[in-house]
């Protein structure tokens, strides 16, 4: 008996256009690694919030076999890559089985159903090149979430773009409108501009939310290795050049995203000012619009903590904050042997590691950092985790680099191991949550919601999300910003100057001196992240803002 999919809930009339929503990766749960960082964080927030909203709404995704990768130590603690196979029981196999073309091979393609009750999402299928009737090439499409080898990563577009719509087609539910949530589905495009060779109409269907804020990160790809691969579904080379303006042999993804939809988003009102900035000198992109990120609060708030604003019971707040922080020390101590203390100020920098983030920042003034974390008067303790991507060398580095550092300080640790489960605990820990992207870079960073949510205190430069949020020394603590035109090292020095200054001046005086104070800030942080950080406000304005006509 085949596959039958039907909404597995009634629909809120509200929220009736029937949406499909392409991403490379969710964070929907700890036990299903399918994941990266925030974008997957995102995708997993935006899939609760419509579940909880009863949205008609699907998530199409790939079942990476081996995840993103385990991180785990060395023999000297620095850290190493690990791929494992992940199974699980808990997916359902559709048996649906159809074949996409990849470098003019026919690849058979079979996709898993998660039912929305195992993590209380929108349902979401998941597609597997990982079948008998593949030779072995063919089956590693989705081995490896954001493989290191281009052709893959060009292959996993096609299965996402071109088998995602297919599947849609085996099943018998056919969208209003297609999600592209970054570029990564992008041959879903040229897929559906194929059936009717009218971008009109692809761009009546589909939607696009950009998550990179600089033109450099955006992808570019060789036209004539996008083509021998099948990226664009066959429609001639000259037919593809005029519809995605190229006008040399490289295809920009961003742009082609921007050209075939009806519109699309930034993740913060920062972001679509940079988004403004690179695109609109294009007089044939869609309307740009801005929709901030958000994290989904029903998963990611403490709730014992907001029963205590509510009854106004500070001492309660306290409690359940340092009860945080001893879970979170348990796994330090049996990570790194290190035994912190609940009474002292716990500053977190916990995301995914890469260059721009800064997990650094510290270092660049070593005298001053040797003062910060020897200070017996306001001492604190220091704690870093994140993954970068398993081929980064120059952020694997910073990690290790790092790891070398805390070895000679009782009070500083680096985690391994920075997925779901260790980010909660993060969050329900930390006094401090440190955000310190060099500015501009960060399209919207959405950890400091969630850090807020359980009652933590942001303290950041303004970019992306935050200046929407922070008010300065009322829910957070904002960093003043240097002139971003300077050279990046020495934005780097002046950055890492202010962040001092801020700890020594304020922050570190107020945790110690005006407990009262700093509680204020940790209730007012609490309050002022939702609604409108949260992610069923998120859900909605896309449906009224984004999916409308």
């Amino acid at each position: 008996m085949g596959f039958e999919f039907k909404m597995p809930y009634t629909i809120n009339p509200s929220f009736t256009k029937k949406v499909a929503y392409f991403c490379m990766e969710y964070g929907i749960h700890q036990p299903l690694k399918i994941y990266a960082g925030g974008l997957g964080f995102l995708a997993g927030s935006h899939l609760r919030s419509a579940f909880e909203l009863r949205q008609n709404f699907i998530g199409i995704g790939i079942l990476w076999k081996y995840g993103y990768y385990d991180q785990v130590r060395k023999q000297d603690q620095t850290m190493d890559v690990l791929f494992e196979e992940k199974n699980y029981g808990f997916l359902i196999p559709t048996n649906i089985k159809f074949t996409i073309k990849v470098s003019k091979h026919e690849v058979w393609v079979t996709a898993y159903y998660l039912p929305s009750e195992i993590f209380d999402t929108a349902p979401l299928f998941l597609l597997s090149t990982d079948l008998p009737e593949n030779d072995y090439l063919s089956k590693t499409i989705s081995d490896k979430l954001y493989d290191a080898n281009p052709e893959t990563r060009i292959a996993a577009a096609i299965l996402l773009g071109e088998g995602g719509v297919k599947l849609l087609e085996a099943i018998k539910w056919e969208p209003e409108i297609y999600h592209l949530n970054e570029s990564h589905a992008l041959p879903l495009a040229f897929y559906l501009y194929n059936k009717s060779r009218n971008s009109k109409e692809v761009k009546n269907k589909l939607v696009f939310t950009n998550h990179t804020p600089e033109e450099a990160g955006n992808q570019k790809t060789n036209l004539s290795l996008l083509e021998k691969m099948g990226f664009f579904c066959d429609i001639p080379i000259t037919e593809i050049k005029e519809i995605t303006e190229s006008n040399n042999d490289e295809l920009n993804h961003t742009l082609t995203a921007l050209l075939l939809s009806k519109k699309a988003n930034g993740v913060s009102k920062k972001h679509l000012e940079t988004l403004c900035k690179i695109w609109k000198r294009n007089g044939n992109i869609c309307s740009l619009i801005s929709i901030t990120n958000a994290q989904n609060y029903t998963f990611w708030h403490n709730e014992n903590m907001y029963q205590a604003v509510e009854k106004k019971q500070d001492d309660e707040i306290l409690k359940i904050k340092q009860k945080g922080k001893q879970e979170l020390f348990e796994i330090v101590a049996d990570q790194c042997g290190k035994i912190y203390d609940k009474n002292i100020c716990t500053i977190i920098f916990a995301k995914r590691f890469a260059g721009y983030k800064r997990p650094d920042l510290f270092f660049h003034d070593m005298e001053k950092f040797h003062q910060l974390v020897t200070n017996k008067q306001r001492p604190v303790q220091i704690i870093w985790a994140g993954k970068p991507y398993p081929m980064d060398y120059p952020s694997i580095g910073i990690f290790d680099k790092i790891v070398n550092i805390c070895k000679t300080y009782t009070n500083c640790s680096i985690l391994v191991g920075y997925e779901i489960s260790l980010s909660k605990i993060f969050k329900q820990g930390a006094d401090v949550w440190l955000n310190v992207p060099r500015m501009t870079h960060e399209a919207s960073g959405t950890s400091g919601m969630a850090a807020a949510m359980n009652g933590a205190v942001n303290v950041g430069l303004p970019d992306g999300w935050f200046p929407e949020f922070a008010k300065d020394k009322i829910n957070s603590f904002i960093i003043p910003p240097c002139d971003v035109n300077l050279p990046e090292h020495i934005q780097d020095d002046k950055d890492a100057a202010s962040l001092y200054q801020l700890l020594e001046k304020d922050i570190l005086p107020m945790y110690y001196d005006y407990p009262k104070k700093w509680l204020a800030i940790v209730k007012n942080g609490l309050t002022d992240i939702v609604p409108e950080f949260e992610s069923n406000r998120m859900a909605t304005e896309y449906y009224e803002r984004l999916y409308s006509d």
